[in-house]
């Protein structure tokens, strides 16, 4: 049994006195007949500290005055360092639901060397294990031939596939990465409870508690010393790519079911960090039974999946046909042995509860060896000896599902057997005996207990009692091993007792402790160098879906920048002495009704001022309306979402803040609404900073850029067109509010002066080469962003290119001859010639370039065309 043992290194000493002053703080000790981690023994010893909490307090009593007080600003730290990360984990993640924050908490789980060696060990045979039991399913089935295997668990089980049967794994190897939770009991010995081989997670979610852990206690950290972490990333990295079909040279993705999965900051998290392509199964395709990455630059070919996907979805040709979330032909692809897919498709029945029973004798069978890491004793009530064995002893065990999480076979949740009434009892043996197969018992355990730090509604803190298990991973390495990851993912139960994310329970860091301090850190860091050194000799690939949602953010970005400037501006005019001036009224009606920020049917501004202006506030957070600012607003976050990858945790902080606080601040009141609004552009102009000089400017990035400037180029040709025709022009009032809306006001003062003539204004809104918002300048760097992508797609976007207007060569007198004069009359005479056909111009331009960068590179119509390597 892997039993913990004391550090046997030198540790700081602790004076009695605070470690009384720490037990003293623990208002909820471990319950009766549970190990305490805090004391480092059952709960019903004597009252002393563990010697790794020793280590752990020494250091906190020197580094400030304020000693156990300073926890407080610690915990404040990490819930803020949580949210400023973006680090979240939905239970159903949705549209319209905030993001819930990831829980962790303050103290870390902290293991000895020797102690880690021992689970170390366990896990790594148990891995060996699952292994040839995988090879064996697949291959010989002599595990079965020969009963120490019942078929109901193997061929019977819904996760098994068929199709894979005689299918030699990709690369030598079926598991590539599994999960082992484990607990440990009243007598400090660790049990395994479960294991996972699908689509583990945890992973990323580890190295985030790792890094705000251990920024709150470094000296602390430095003390213990802690095991770092980054050589096991690279080694599952160098593993998958030494077993893929292309080698070193690999192309390797991970695979997610998309961003309304509960867990996908940690698909996007571990994908830049382990410099991954973060893919879809839309983003994929086969062709030639090999797997291919729809990107800009074409079809890319894709040698290895990391899969966050369950294998039910993976390919809707042969697993589930209503399955959106895999790739047509999948399993073929990985048949054919051209696609290394980690883990090897079919292993899910490994997960199965009931199969613990019988890993005892497997591994005397398979290994010549005993475990060396037991399993909570497990009954499968299939075996009709050992239904009638366990069904007296219900109340000591917890009634579990064979065939968790399969709709095809009887599902359930955990039942605690000694929560049952006699009467509830006795209708469970019932159940069981109708569907043996279905149920699994398994002994109750008293889990460990956790200290973790509280603090009440009323400021008190206190350190709270929460039951522990811990979560440990191995990777295959590129030698044909395995590894341990030195650490793992501590959840944390309730007071109930439920270790689940899903049900309330949090988090805590995996401290193991290091034998050797300074050979550690400088393993970690040449690790983590060495990644960044690859990472960076792979050109960044820009799959379509991302170039869409890149194109969308940018496109909402800026429209939901010049709606709610044309809104500013609205409420300015109806609430100045400018109201009654009906050619300004009649301009906001119109953009305000072509915008959709007013519902059909609502009365004109020169009809009912104040209607008008409650119905435009009205709109700002109608969500029904499709062109509402809110509207675009999430839409922005919507899209950020989908490239998450992609934004800096500032730059997604920046998102979630503004969408949030523009919701969370809404009022009727105007004075009220412009400060928001004021707010709110405030928050756009450094979003928009972000995305010009926080972001990589590859294609993607272009993209986002182009789709700005054509929202820009076709708002402002629109309202320029709009103002000329009905005749803003000829009064001071209506000429600045043309320039109110294209944001030069300040430009044109320094420039101009007091010279508002029509020419002025051409220079400045139509032809300037320096003018932000000119729609010369726009114009001029939409061509720029179209020619820097003439590489792609056989040079399709330069002739896109020219057909976005040269308007900068362009005099204000030919726009706006000298001889033309402006009247108020809303007459499209009125307007001259050459700029009407200009305007004009721009607007098709825009359009026209919207819908052809839609079909050359987001429907990906032509990627036959511009297949590589097919």
């Amino acid at each position: 049994m892997a039993r913990m043992l004391e550090p046997q290194s030198p540790l700081p000493s602790l004076h009695p006195a605070d470690a009384l002053k720490w037990l003293s703080l623990q208002q909820a000790r471990a319950p009766a007949g549970h190990w305490d981690e805090l004391r480092g023994h059952a709960s019903d010893a004597a009252p002393t500290l563990s010697r790794a909490w020793q280590t752990f307090i020494a250091p906190l009593d020197t580094e400030t005055p304020r000693g156990l007080a300073d926890l407080n600003a610690r915990m404040a730290n990490l819930q803020r360092q949580v949210r400023d990360n973006g680090i979240t984990y939905n239970v159903y993640a949705a549209a319209d639901q905030p993001q819930r924050p990831w829980s962790l908490d303050l103290f870390p789980l902290m293991l000895g060397s020797d102690d880690w060696q021992q689970i170390a060990a366990g896990v790594l045979q148990r891995m060996q294990l699952l292994e040839r039991i995988m090879a064996d399913a697949y291959g010989p089935q002599q595990l079965v031939l020969r009963g120490l295997l019942p078929a109901a668990l193997v061929q019977g089980h819904p996760a098994f596939l068929p199709a894979m049967k005689g299918v030699p794994p990709v690369g030598g190897r079926y598991l590539s990465l599994a999960a082992f939770d484990l607990a440990r009991g009243p007598d400090g010995c660790w049990w395994l409870l479960s294991q996972r081989t699908q689509a583990p997670s945890g992973l990323g979610y580890l190295l985030e508690n790792r890094q705000i852990i251990s920024r709150q206690f470094p000296q602390a950290f430095e003390a213990f010393p802690v095991q770092r972490l980054a050589e096991t990333y690279r080694t599952l990295i160098d593993g998958l790519k030494a077993r893929s079909p292309a080698g070193n040279a690999a192309h390797i993705a991970l695979l997610t079911p998309g961003p309304y999965n509960e867990t996908y900051f940690e698909h996007a998290y571990l994908a830049r960090y382990l410099g991954l392509s973060l893919v879809q199964g839309n983003d994929l395709t086969v062709r030639d039974e090999k797997l291919y990455l729809k990107t800009l630059q074409g079809l890319q070919p894709v040698h290895g999946l990391l899969k966050r996907v369950d294998d039910d979805w993976l390919d809707p040709l042969e697993m589930r046909a209503d399955s959106t979330l895999g790739v047509p032909g999948l399993l073929q692809a990985v048949r054919s042995g051209h696609v290394l897919v980690a883990n090897t498709p079919g292993s899910g029945f490994l997960e199965s509860n009931a199969l613990l029973g019988f890993m005892p004798a497997l591994a005397r069978e398979l290994l010549d060896e005993a475990l060396q890491l037991p399993a909570i004793p497990s009954w499968w009530c299939g075996e009709a000896a050992a239904m009638h064995d366990v069904l007296p002893r219900m109340s000591q065990c917890v009634i579990k599902p064979t065939y968790p999480y399969h709709s095809d076979r009887q599902s359930f949740e955990p039942m605690l057997g000694h929560t049952l009434t006699p009467q509830q009892q006795s209708a469970w043996a019932e159940r069981i005996k109708l569907d043996p197969d279905a149920h699994t018992l398994q002994s109750w355990l008293p889990l460990s207990h956790q200290p973790t730090w509280h603090t009440g509604a009323d400021g008190q803190a206190s350190i709270q009692s929460r039951p522990v298990v811990l979560r440990v991973f191995a990777v295959a390495d590129a030698q044909g091993g395995w590894q341990v990851l030195p650490g793992g993912l501590a959840r944390l139960g309730t007071q109930e007792g439920i270790a689940s994310m899903q049900r309330g329970g949090s988090s805590a860091d995996v401290w193991v402790q290091a034998q050797a301090p300074s050979q550690s850190q400088s393993q970690s860091q040449s690790v983590s160098a060495a990644m960044a050194d690859g990472a960076a000799q792979r050109q960044r690939l820009v799959t379509s879906r991302a170039a869409e949602n890149l194109f969308w953010m940018g496109r909402y970005t800026e429209r939901t920048e010049n709606t709610l400037r044309l809104v500013r501006l609205s409420l300015e005019i109806l609430g100045s002495e400018n109201q009654n001036q009906p050619d300004l009224l009649h301009f906001i009606t119109r953009m305000a009704t072509r915008h959709g920020l007013v519902r059909p049917g609502v009365p004109s501004a020169s009809q009912a001022h104040r209607v008008f202006e409650r119905a435009l506030i009205a709109g700002l957070w109608d969500k029904e309306l499709a062109t509402s600012v809110g509207f675009n607003l999430r839409a922005v976050r919507l899209a950020a979402a989908s490239v998450r990858e992609r934004l800096s945790p500032e730059h997604w902080r920046l998102l979630e803040q503004t969408e949030a606080r523009f919701f969370t601040e809404g009022a009727s009141d105007t004075v009220t609404v412009q400060r928001l609004l004021a707010d709110t552009s405030q928050m756009l102009a450094a979003l928009t900073g972000a995305q010009t000089d926080r972001m990589s400017r590859d294609d993607g990035w272009r993209l986002l850029s182009i789709g700005r400037h054509i929202e820009r180029l076709a708002f402002l040709s629109d309202a320029l067109s709009e103002a000329v025709q009905l005749g803003l022009m000829a009064e001071q009032a209506g000429f600045d509010a043309v320039l109110e809306l294209f944001d030069s006001t300040i430009s044109f003062h320094a420039q101009y002066q007091q010279s508002r003539t029509p020419q002025a204004l051409m220079d400045l809104l139509v032809t300037h080469s320096d003018n932000p918002r000119s729609l010369g300048w726009v114009a001029h760097t939409l061509r720029s962003r179209l020619r820097r992508m003439g590489e792609l797609a056989e040079g399709a976007t330069l002739p896109l290119a020219e057909r976005v207007p040269q308007l900068t060569p362009l005099t204000p007198e030919v726009l706006w001859p000298l001889s033309s004069k402006a009247g108020r009359q809303s007459v499209t005479a009125e307007m001259p010639l050459p700029l009407h056909a200009t305007l004009a111009e721009c607007q098709v331009a825009a359009r026209e370039v919207s819908d052809q960068l839609c079909a050359l590179f987001f429907t990906h119509s032509g990627e036959a065309r511009y297949s590589v390597g097919a």
